[in-house]
């Protein structure tokens, strides 16, 4: 057997477990949120639903001999460089949003129809601060959890699946954004272009500053606290 011939059996191999990875991954990922408990906020299910995710993940790294330290949570080099990034990250989120709300009646998209709204997810958040601090840190964790896992995971599983393209990595920023954005609604609407518009921001940001997560996180839990003030 030639090299070549070798170099492309090991190269099929590679791409037909990361799809097999990817399907599991996606099909836990939609299956988990078809379960729900009743008895606890929407924020707990939430959490449940990311944490289940988050296990299947970590079990496909370790499979395939890949840390998360890899895929970008590890220490940033620069704290200061770290948040300069996140701060431009914010400001791009928030520009898109703006552009987004002055154009979407223009856009031949669904209107919103899911009968998860704000106060049956946060519950009642106006001049309630005690309530506010409380699922905070629920928030911020959530927040935390997307990117570790959308950016972190599965940018780069899809990534790996179109390696043999030139723009494999286009494929897999576009993807991963529309997947967190269908994700949020399940549907062709605002909410889920939004998700999307956010995905994708941070999938560029992902991919051009150097692949750490905690600019991401950051700029996440940021957006996400300023949007919960702002129900406040």
């Amino acid at each position: 057997m030639t090299q070549h011939t070798q170099n492309s059996s090991s190269q099929s191999a590679n791409t037909k477990g990361f799809l097999f990875d990817l399907v599991i991954y996606i099909t836990v990922m939609f299956l988990i949120r078809e379960v729900y408990l009743p008895k606890v906020s929407f924020l707990v299910n939430g959490l449940f639903w990311s944490l289940t995710t988050l296990i299947v993940a970590s079990w496909l790294m370790r499979v395939r001999n890949i840390s998360w330290k890899e895929l970008g949570l590890r220490k940033p080099k620069s704290m200061l460089k770290t948040l300069g990034i996140a701060t431009i990250i914010l400001i791009a989120v928030v520009i898109s949003m703006v552009v987004f709300e002055i154009i979407k009646d223009n856009l031949p998209i669904s209107p919103d129809t899911s009968p998860e709204t704000a106060a049956s997810k946060f519950g009642d958040l106006k001049d309630n601060w005690g309530l506010f601090f409380t699922i905070m840190p629920m928030v911020l964790l959530e927040s935390m959890l997307e990117e570790v896992l959308d950016r972190g995971f599965l940018l780069n599983w899809i990534e790996r699946l179109f390696s043999s393209t030139a723009i494999a990595t286009v494929i897999a920023v576009v993807l991963q954004a529309a997947i967190f954005g269908f994700r949020h609604s399940y549907d062709f609407s605002a909410r889920s272009l939004t998700a999307g518009i956010i995905g994708l921001i941070m999938g560029i940001a992902y991919v051009k500053f150097g692949r750490n997560l905690w600019p991401l996180i950051i700029a996440h839990c940021l957006l996400n606290t300023i949007s919960m003030i702002d129900r406040v």
